[in-house]
């Protein structure tokens, strides 16, 4: 999300639609119109200050009409806007805000609730938020500027109601939703208590937007997930090192030195046929081979199917990789695949 000067810089630049246009400045009265279009002509250079000089040099006019109050009072707000004069922006807005209607004044009621996030008056920036929601305002900054202040303010419970909302409306429009609405949902679930919440909206981001961060964050998750088996714990690390959210192989590394220590020899089974997948198959091989010797294995022919697969992965043992795979036994389809990937290698 953007931080709070640059939303509060982006809505209130949006009134900077306010310069004065060289019609404009000579439908009015020289002594207004003059400065104005000085002070327009110096909003443009970035000459804030000078052009809030212009502007009250336009403002110090005897007998001014309605008009020309509002056009003074809508160049003051962007010059003071350009001048960095927070103060100022608030009082000439507020006085022009009564004297529009329609978007115009969904404008400068967001314009509004930007100068005052900018002052960090949260109240009235939500109050000013509301009023430019209620007259139609509904612009990106608008909906960032809510986020940001609601989470300021800790109600977390209302942004994960507004980023729900926005997501589960890009969805009925068969639309991806936003980064930033997905991020602030998650957000929000994990500081309201609602993992399970969370961990869909994770989902969605992943898929929605597959980056290493949201790689490492999800698989972080998932072997914590109720119902996630340790059997597959293995299959995980893999993964995490594939998507480049597990750095380096130093996991796998100690997994082996454990599993060498281990009776029975199904994690080496399991820690090979890894490394075999992975582009290190002689590796593999050894350490399957080894799994296979120890014994007592819970599957002992998907152990044979495996050590055959690595074999062929390293391209070295086609001829034993054959034998191995035609020796697979069972009844569960791991002999038929056996038959088949040699059948395959042979070909």
């Amino acid at each position: 999300m953007k931080t709070i000067p640059t939303l509060a810089a982006a809505l209130l630049l949006a009134g900077a639609a306010s310069l004065l246009s060289t019609a404009q400045a000579e439908a009015l009265r020289p002594e207004v119109g003059k400065p104005l279009q000085q002070a327009s002509e110096l909003i443009k250079a970035g000459k804030g200050k000078e052009a809030l000089a212009k502007v009250r040099e336009a403002d110090g006019v005897a007998g001014k009409t309605a008009a020309e109050q509002l056009m003074i009072d809508r160049m003051k707000g962007s010059a003071a806007q350009r001048a960095g004069d927070n103060p100022a922006v608030i009082a000439a807005l507020e006085a022009v805000f009564p004297k529009v209607t329609g978007t115009d004044a969904a404008q400068v009621a967001e314009q509004l609730a930007a100068a005052y996030s900018a002052a960090k008056d949260w109240a009235k920036t939500g109050q000013w938020i509301q009023k430019a929601q209620s007259l139609g305002g509904n612009s990106a900054q608008l909906k960032q500027l809510q986020a940001y202040v609601q989470s300021q303010s800790g109600d977390f419970a209302a942004v994960a109601k507004d980023a729900g909302a926005a997501v589960a409306a890009s969805e009925q429009a068969g639309k991806r939703p936003e980064e930033g609405d997905l991020l602030r949902l998650a957000d929000a679930q994990a500081r309201t208590g609602n993992p399970a919440g969370q961990g869909a909206t994770l989902e969605k981001l992943l898929f929605n937007y597959p980056k290493k961060e949201y790689w490492a964050i999800y698989l972080g998750r998932l072997q914590r997930k109720s119902g996630f088996s340790d059997r597959f714990s293995l299959d995980l690390m893999r993964l995490k090192l594939a998507t480049g959210s597990l750095a380096k192989t130093d996991e796998f590394t100690t997994r082996a030195e454990a599993a060498t220590a281990a009776k029975e020899g199904n994690d080496l089974v399991q820690i090979g046929y890894a490394y075999a997948t992975m582009g290190q198959a002689d590796k593999g091989v050894s350490l399957i081979e080894q799994g296979i010797a120890k014994g007592s294995l819970k599957r002992p022919e998907d152990a044979k199917l495996k050590l055959g697969l690595a074999m062929l992965q390293s391209g070295k043992h086609k001829s034993k990789a054959v034998q191995v795979l035609r020796g697979v036994q069972g009844n569960d389809g791991a002999a038929d695949l056996g038959r088949l990937w040699a059948l395959y290698a042979q070909g």
